[in-house]
């Protein structure tokens, strides 16, 4: 990636200018410069050195007249999904950065590449080339912060997506680590993945991973750079201890595996003889995707690792503890394998969370996504999130008149052939479903529905309430292969408003319902001619992936919520009736 195209060149320019302008700004090179007619190509020795003639050059620099515009060269074949943005504010939150990319489709890794200057670069991978492409127009010249955005393609070798990379590549790390060295990017608190990995070990080896006053856990400490939790307090008397170990992935692995390994050690010298398999603790949210449709994903690591992996049942869950228990059989390196495999799937399916969570989280007015308990904590595990849920009746969504959050109805249409998944055996999933989100959830009748390809979700309950089970409904399409890959999920919602605020959520000259549309990337419709139900209402549709069907369920409760107080009449306590005049 060190082949430069310098665009905007004068006609006069010759290759002695640019061997002049190279040696002028110290910028290290492999001559000859290739020059052609308004464009010209340098290779540089490194990505170093190529970063920095983008810099210091491209905008600044002029010649001949012309301010020269210097980039990455990228064949056609290579331009797939990598982009690079450069001159990113220096002190831009990560989370605000994470939601400006997602806006544009699944960002699959985001790393920073080390340079010189004051303002931030990084190097991106989306899930398809038109997520790609739209963010390259949508964002490149864009302006933050009073930073104009720069942002090209760059080679994509493998010209097909693949995960995020655990490791750095050439000169830049991998999300986390130079971030948070960073001056750049209002540097991120920890050094490690944002997902520490938890396992369970039995009691009885607490006392050899700890070592002698402790010898043994600060050696694999200071040799993997991790930090190492075992809450021996938790559960007094239990058979087995959870360990938390923050850093990054490959530190995680590298901790498990020398942890292993003193287990065993310490099960010859003990003359223990049954099987230490490796138990990994992970929250519910991940391990539908983690198992695939049909378990489809979890083969794939059992053949590819030689291992035999089973997870704990769904009853064994409450709401304070969200955990599952992912039991790995097999030899030491074959579970080091699979480790490995499997935190990759859940940190990937975390960053996707975190990444649409954030996208839409300061623009959903009434409610509160820090109570919602969907995404885990890191502290001191994943197990602890839950249970900042408020009971029910606590929600702080858009309040009714009364104070309290009222309860709203959706009409979710789903894939006909996906009400078997959203049920579950003997109805579990729905009933789990129904009491994790705190709201009423009904599949309605198929003769309800005049499209039959599609079935309805009635769901009824407070804004929070309708946020989790829609978020759960949505995930749960996607885990079961109901749509592709790399296809995002959209699904159709209604909800139903009083006829005479209609107009009011449409606009005049349906102003308001193109400005929804813009502000939320979901599709807004309120059907013409609609006849009224029987209590005054009409329907409007909405459509899109789950924050934009979110943002725009919110914001049309909003308008409600404005309509419904202005026709409140005005208070009048304390006011005297109009006195007849004297005359």
């Amino acid at each position: 990636m060190n082949k430069l195209y310098i665009g905007n060149v004068s006609a006069e320019a010759s290759e002695e200018d640019f061997e002049a302008i190279f040696d002028q700004w110290k910028i290290p090179h492999n001559s000859p410069v290739l020059v052609k007619n308004g464009y010209a190509f340098v290779d540089c020795p490194d990505e170093k050195a190529a970063m920095k003639a983008i810099d210091v050059l491209s905008g600044k620099v002029e010649l001949h007249g012309k301010v020269l515009e210097v980039e990455h060269s990228v064949p056609k074949r290579q331009r797939s999904c990598k982009l690079q943005i450069r001159n990113i504010p220096p002190h831009m939150q990560w989370e605000v950065l994470d939601g400006m990319l997602a806006q544009y489709g699944a960002v699959e890794s985001c790393e920073q590449v080390n340079t010189d200057t004051e303002t931030a670069v990084v190097n991106v991978r989306y899930g398809a080339k038109d997520q790609a492409r739209l963010a390259l127009e949508k964002l490149n010249e864009s302006m933050m912060e009073n930073y104009a955005l720069k942002v090209s393609f760059i080679p994509d070798e493998t010209a097909a997506p693949e995960g995020p990379s655990a490791g750095g590549r050439r000169g830049y790390n991998a999300r986390g680590t130079s971030r948070s060295g960073s001056p750049s990017l209002g540097a991120r608190p920890k050094m490690q993945s944002d997902i520490p990995l938890r396992i369970l070990v039995p009691t009885q080896f607490v006392g050899a991973i700890i070592g002698k006053e402790g010898a043994t856990i600060r050696n694999i400490t200071k040799q993997t750079h991790s930090k190492i939790d075992i809450h021996r307090k938790e559960n007094a008397g239990a058979a087995e201890k959870p360990i938390t170990i923050h850093s990054t992935p490959e530190g995680c692995s590298n901790a498990c595996t020398t942890i292993m390994e003193i287990m065993q050690k310490e099960a010859l010298d003990t003359k223990f003889t049954e099987e230490i398999p490796l138990k990994i603790l992970a929250h519910n949210n991940f391990v539908g995707r983690l198992i695939g449709k049909e378990g489809r994903n979890l083969k794939k690591i059992e053949e590819d690792t030689g291992t035999k992996i089973t997870i704990s049942a769904l009853q064994d869950l409450t709401m304070y503890n969200p955990e599952r228990t992912i039991t790995v059989k097999g030899t030491i390196e074959a579970c080091a394998r699979a480790e490995e495999e499997l935190m990759k799937k859940i940190r990937e399916s975390y960053e996707s969370d975190m990444a649409a969570m954030n996208l839409q989280s300061n623009l959903i007015p009434g409610l509160n996504l820090n109570a919602l308990g969907l995404f885990p904590s890191g502290s001191p595990g994943m197990g602890h999130s839950m249970s900042s849920i408020p009971p029910p009746g606590a929600h702080g969504g858009c309040p009714s008149f009364g104070g309290h959050p009222e309860s709203e109805t959706v009409h979710l249409f789903i894939p006909a052939l996906a009400v078997g998944a959203i049920i579950g055996k003997q109805g579990q999933h729905i009933k789990q479903l129904s009491h994790f989100a705190g709201a009423s959830i009904k599949i309605a009748p198929a003769e309800d529905v005049g499209a039959k390809p599609h079935r309805v979700v009635i769901i009824a309950g407070p804004p929070e309430a309708q946020f989790k089970a829609q978020c759960r409904i949505f995930g749960k399409l996607k885990e079961e292969n109901f749509f592709g890959p790399k296809e995002e999920v959209k699904l159709e919602a209604h909800i139903k408003v009083p006829s005479f605020a209609a107009g009011r959520v449409i606009g005049k000259g349906g102003k308001t319902v193109n400005e929804l549309q813009n502000l939320t990337c979901a599709e807004v419709v309120v059907p013409r001619d609609q006849t009224p139900d029987e209590n005054d209402q009409v329907i409007v549709k909405i459509s899109g992936h789950f924050f934009a069907c979110q943002l725009a369920q919110r914001k049309i409760q909003e308008i409600l919520a404005q309509v419904k107080r202005q026709q409140q009449p005005k208070p009048t306590s304390g006011a005297q009736p109009p006195q007849p005049r004297r005359k």
